[in-house]
């Protein structure tokens, strides 16, 4: 949100009051700082009338995180839904510390210190972090940072529809008859807590969620606010208020509702993060490094559970409005099966529900007239697992609507109705899973899927989430609720999955989110063309959405929207399969690979295969994914902040700590960069020393570029392996070394959960020294 004309004016009707003094102290010790913030020098008893205070608020939960809060009127009501902090337990008391200096208040957590000013006409904080030994400046709030601004509604509403953002404002976000900041009666007021840190020259901002447009978000305005707007667009499915600096520290906004980052844009040298209403809490998180900070942010906010082995084989799906039945699904199964193109899911899209039912939870009795005894037969026939799509939205005509408006599961409007609307299906009514009763009710119903044989769900839409108008049962604040609802959603389906078939069987296929949303995998990026624009647009919101702390991500191969030309699917069938989760899907067209031609069938055979032998390898990183909270795909600026050139890489990534991933968006030439080291093509033995760009023209169809880093080891699969989920420490594993510089100890998983089979020990050259594990040199 833009609060300025430019650097000294502000548009009319706005009213700011930054904070520019602390005037009192109320605490300041290991527990933190509190303090009274003036929005004018105080030199007088008469200087204190008819002005705002700013209560600052500093403490911290964990070790290397700041927590800041900034609120103006403390006596409102705060309405939820608040983010689930720390689900996976209580961290361990912070290593606090606090000190004084001349105008100077300091409190340190770890290594993470801030620095308080109360000199006169000099408020701000600092921040900086410790890690490497000597206070290294991470960001600072300045004088007049802290702010308190009222915004004519109308103002609000022009630049929120021009961002993507709101563009209708709920009723408890405009105020009327409101005493604005200047102490005067005003009429359509928006209230907003603005703050402003600085943003250093050579500092990137990256995150946010998952973003299709650049990777680094400097010089971009970011609204938090699901929308369902596909991937050509500033709208995205998976909003996170919370960014990675290349400074190496992290920024959480902990609001739910809409929160608006201005990244060097209003202002050249500051991120600005604004919020409706009455306080700001965010968090600085350090730890000495993007990774760190990354996971520490994970930590807060839930590590992702691990998924199943199973889950990383080749989805194959029936397409969304294609013609689908038994025979039909039976066929594609089939086929793959003979082109030695090996499916492990097998997903239903929509019409395995009647037109206009959804969602009904029905099986389409003309398509599937005995579903459960189907779902036996094809899992016993190709040993695939089974996937169907639901979402969050029951229309008028399917048989459990009525139920759902009598019990009070659905989201109502102000006069008592159920809130209903023509979007997507005809009289679309929206679950409550505020309404306890409600999300035992939807629970419900995916478990009577599971005792079908389902084995896992696809959890698509919880975007179009009404925030106007809207009564949830709880009384949360539906502008509160509007992407938080995504995670309300996932949560009950993965733990209706989970209470099914166990911890380690639980699994998603989700395109919504929020955060905390990592902890309900898998996520997949949305419905994108079927273009290289389209699969460049894919990877930078698949990088974005990792450095927002999601482990786990999935894309459609060869774009959803359209029929995508040979080139393009064989390209992208090379990303997908070096994806940590990988699907053919499509619109109105089928994805199998035989639709492509020859070529196509046979690249999407190696790829298949090449994934399942890498299977041992990928599935440790997962379980490190799932431990501290790492994401298994990584953009290269996260792996090699020290490299200038990885700050701005968004074709390229890190497939786990070792393997170097470049999908090539080109007929024919393939384009990356390679940094310091020698570094070993995956498929050819090929060395290349770093640090140096690479150009490669007619790049083969069946390849794309994987390079190991050195000094890495790989435990690979049997060469005729076919699936994902096998015994990886029974399965004569074979041991490569890359440039080895000293005895490593590998661990080894058994692929069921995070438990470890043994471990193997390689010397350089590949000799291997003692093993745990029965393995092949």
């Amino acid at each position: 949100m833009k609060f300025t004309d430019g650097l000294w004016r502000r548009p009319t009707g706005v009213q700011f009051q930054g904070g520019v003094e602390v005037v009192e102290v109320l605490q300041h010790d290991t527990r933190g700082i509190e303090a009274l913030v003036a929005i004018r020098h105080v030199a007088s008893r008469g200087d204190t009338l008819n002005g705002s205070l700013i209560t600052l608020n500093v403490s911290s939960p964990m070790d290397d995180v700041i927590k800041v809060r900034i609120e103006h009127h403390q006596g409102g009501r705060e309405r939820g839904p608040h983010f689930e902090l720390f689900p996976d337990g209580e961290p361990p008391a912070p290593k606090t510390s606090a000190a004084k200096g001349g105008d100077s208040l300091s409190f340190t957590s770890g290594a993470l210190k801030v620095d308080l000013n109360t000199a006169p006409f000099s408020y701000g904080l600092t921040f900086s972090d410790a890690s490497s030994g000597s206070d290294n400046f991470l960001c600072a709030v300045q004088p007049k940072g802290s702010a308190v601004v009222d915004v004519p509604a109308h103002l609000t509403l022009g630049m929120q529809s021009q961002n993507g953002c709101l563009t209708t404002l709920p009723d408890t976000m405009v105020r009327t008859d409101h005493f604005g900041v200047d102490g005067t009666l005003n009429r359509g007021l928006v209230r907003f807590m603005l703050n402003e840190t600085t943003l250093s020259i050579g500092e990137n901002i990256y995150g946010l969620g998952e973003r299709f447009g650049p990777f680094i978000k400097n010089g971009q305005v970011v609204g938090i606010w699901n929308q369902d707007g596909g991937t050509s667009s500033e709208q995205t499915y998976k909003n996170i208020p919370f960014f990675l600096s290349s400074k190496g520290y992290g920024m959480f906004v902990n609001h739910t509702e809409e929160v608006e980052f201005e990244v060097g844009r209003e202002k050249c040298s500051k991120v600005g993060v604004s919020v409706r209403g009455e306080r700001l809490e965010y968090f600085i998180i350090g730890g000495g490094s993007m990774k760190a900070a990354l996971q520490n942010y994970v930590r807060m906010t839930g590590r992702p559970a691990l998924p199943p082995a199973w889950t990383y084989g080749l989805y194959l799906s029936t397409s969304f409005t294609t013609s689908y039945d038994q025979k039909t699904v039976s066929g594609f199964l089939a086929g793959m099966r003979e082109r030695n193109c090996p499916v492990r899911v097998l997903h239903l899209d929509c019409f395995w529900m009647k037109r206009y039912d959804w969602c009904s939870f029905d099986f389409d009795p003309d398509t599937f007239p005995d579903p459960e005894r189907y779902i036996a037969d094809v899992k016993k026939e190709y040993g695939v697992k089974v996937c169907v799509w639901i979402n969050p939205y029951i229309s008028q005509r399917a048989s459990i609507f009525k139920e759902g408006a009598e019990k009070g599961y659905f989201l109502k409007r102000k006069n008592g109705d159920v809130w209903q609307w023509d979007e997507w299906q005809a009289g679309n009514a929206i679950v409550d899973f505020t309404n306890p009763a409600a999300h035992k009710w939807y629970a419900g119903l995916v478990t009577k899927l599971l005792d079908m044989g389902v084995d896992t769900v696809k959890t698509d839409f919880g975007e179009r989430i009404p925030h106007q108008d809207v009564v949830y049962f709880d009384g949360s604040d539906p502008a509160k609720a509007h992407n938080f609802y995504s995670f309300m959603y996932n949560k009950c389906v993965f733990e209706a999955v989970e209470a099914k078939y166990g911890k380690n069987e639980a699994a998603l296929f989700a395109r919504s989110a929020t955060a905390g949303g990592q902890r309900f995998p898998v996520h997949w990026g949305g419905d994108c063309e079927s273009t290289f624009e389209a699969m460049g647009e894919t990877l930078r919101g698949g990088l974005s959405l990792a450095a927002s702390g999601f482990a786990f991500w999935s894309h459609d191969i060869g774009g959803f929207e359209g029929h995508p030309p040979p080139e393009i699917f064989c390209r992208w069938v090379a990303f997908g399969l070096f994806s940590s989760h990988s699907r053919l899907h499509g619109s109105n067209s089928y994805r199998v690979p035989w639709n492509y031609g020859d070529e196509a069938t046979a690249i999407t055979a190696k790829m298949v295969r090449a994934k399942c032998r890498l299977m041992p390898y990928i599935y440790a990183q997962s379980i490190l994914a799932h431990e501290i909270g790492t994401p298994v795909m990584r953009a290269m600026v996260i792996e090699f902040p020290e490299d200038p050139a990885c700050a701005f890489l968004d074709k390229q990534y890190m497939f786990g700590d070792s393997l170097l991933v470049a999908p090539v968006f080109h007929a024919s030439e393939a384009t990356f960069y390679i940094p310091a080291g020698k570094w070993t093509c995956f498929w050819t033995g090929e060395i290349i020393e770093g640090p140096r760009y690479v150009s490669k023209k007619d790049y083969p169809l069946d390849s794309i570029p994987v390079y190991v880093r050195p000094n890495s080891v790989l435990l690979l699969g049997p060469e005729d392996v076919e699936l994902p989920d096998y015994e990886y420490g029974k399965a004569g594993l074979e041991v490569r070394t890359y440039e080895l510089e000293e005895e490593v100890e590998v661990k080894v998983p058994t692929g069921k959960g995070a438990a470890w089979a043994g471990s193997v020990k390689v010397a350089p050259g590949g000799k291997i020294t003692a093993s745990e594990v029965k393995v092949r040199a």
